[in-house]
């Protein structure tokens, strides 16, 4: 059986629907006659002790609203009713107010509260002893029952909520982190994406704009020279095509591995790449250094792609010529293009469109890899170095 809305919890209604209970709870002992218990004052009439069953049930109407002056409201009730010779009806209730205070009061109201009913049923305990013997120590267990209980079982409710309330902050706190590094993976993999999709473009896309420029400039070629042309333009095309089908074929196959899928080339494969720079007219002057070995895969990729970026914008700003060096060291691997730029532009005096995105790919490269990359003018040429951690030799 489902409750009422309007008596759910932490809602006014269930304060007031209490009050009502604790109020009609008062009257059936008030009916049956359980009033007053110590007819110490036997002239009172019986109507007076409705007065403190009323404040008292206030008392618990105020819980949440107004704690504090239910608890002042309640301790009054409660001594009025001990003056007219105390009631049950009354003193139940009251143990409602103990309760509720020590679990929506202040933590001082609850201690407070702790030490004066320990306070009372210890000195209940020793007045007792004291006046009748040890038959006398009962005389403590009132206050014991309706004193301390409702108290110590405030004080555990309070203790239990606070916690699940702590538990839930954490929960909700270890939730946004979640959320913050799912995005924090997302921006990653976009950024990821981003820098291999231009790589895979923008730089087969330069070489065609490249020829294609060079054929609209000089329309008076004659056949070899354009057979040529427009083979770099279809060896590009198709080279773009195939890395561009293996990254949209990744995209769309989860189960393949990133890593391994997105790595097929590698610096060994630096030959075909510099015929294809040297078919598109830039001659490379090749260096490498110290012992060619097996790389780690991030790597071997990150240099492949620094050398083939560095190379296309040589072939777009510079005069037909670079140089390209590979040094494998004992812990890492550098790879340096340096190439003399142009003072003009292209042939017709049209400059191909460039954003800027290659520099900040390789950068981002290098940094993802905690290595280190320089980019920019040197004695009158454009100078490209990055080094990457290769760990030790083997």
């Amino acid at each position: 059986m489902r409750m009422p809305g309007w008596v759910g919890s932490g809602r006014p209604g269930r304060d007031l629907a209490l009050a009502g209970l604790s109020l009609v709870g008062g009257l059936a002992a008030y009916g049956v006659g359980l009033q007053p218990q110590f007819p110490w004052a036997p002239d009172v009439p019986r109507v007076s002790f409705l007065l403190p069953l009323l404040a008292v049930s206030v008392a618990v109407g105020l819980r949440r609203v107004a704690t504090r002056t239910g608890l002042v409201v309640g301790t009054v009730a409660v001594l009025a009713d001990a003056a007219l010779g105390v009631s049950v009806g009354v003193t139940v209730v009251y143990t409602q107010v103990l309760y509720d205070t020590c679990v929506y009061g202040p933590s001082r109201w609850w201690r407070w509260l702790l030490r004066v009913t320990v306070g009372l049923s210890v000195g209940g305990t020793v007045v007792g002893l004291l006046w009748w013997g040890w038959r006398g120590a009962a005389v403590g267990m009132p206050f014991a029952l309706l004193g301390v209980l409702p108290v110590v079982t405030g004080i555990s409710v309070r203790q239990y909520r606070d916690q699940a309330a702590t538990e839930r902050a954490r929960a909700e706190q270890t939730a946004r982190l979640v959320e913050l590094d799912r995005r924090q993976a997302v921006l990653a993999e976009r950024a990821r994406m981003a820098r291999e999709l231009h790589d895979v473009v923008a730089n087969q896309l330069s070489a065609v704009a490249l020829h294609a420029t060079a054929l609209l400039a000089a329309p008076g070629l004659d056949r070899p020279r354009i057979d040529a042309a427009l083979r770099v333009i279809r060896e590009s095309s198709v080279q773009g095509m195939a890395e561009m089908r293996q990254l949209v074929g990744l995209l769309r196959e989860p189960s393949v591995d990133p890593v391994q899928e997105a790595t097929r080339v590698r610096l060994d494969e630096l030959d075909r790449l510099l015929a294809r720079m040297a078919d598109a007219g830039l001659r490379v002057r090749t260096t490498v250094r110290g012992s060619p070995r097996e790389l780690p895969v991030g790597v071997d990729l990150a240099a492949y792609r620094i050398v083939q970026e560095s190379l296309t914008n040589a072939l777009r700003h510079g005069t037909g010529t670079a140089e390209l060096t590979v040094a494998y060291l004992p812990t890492e691997v550098a790879v340096t293009v340096e190439n003399p730029v142009r003072s003009g532009g292209p042939a017709d005096g049209a400059a191909l469109p460039a954003g800027g995105a290659g520099l900040i790919g390789m950068r981002e490269r290098v940094a993802l890899l905690d290595g280190g990359f320089t980019a920019g003018p040197r004695d009158g040429c454009w100078r490209v170095r990055a080094t990457l951690p290769a760990g030790e030799r083997t």
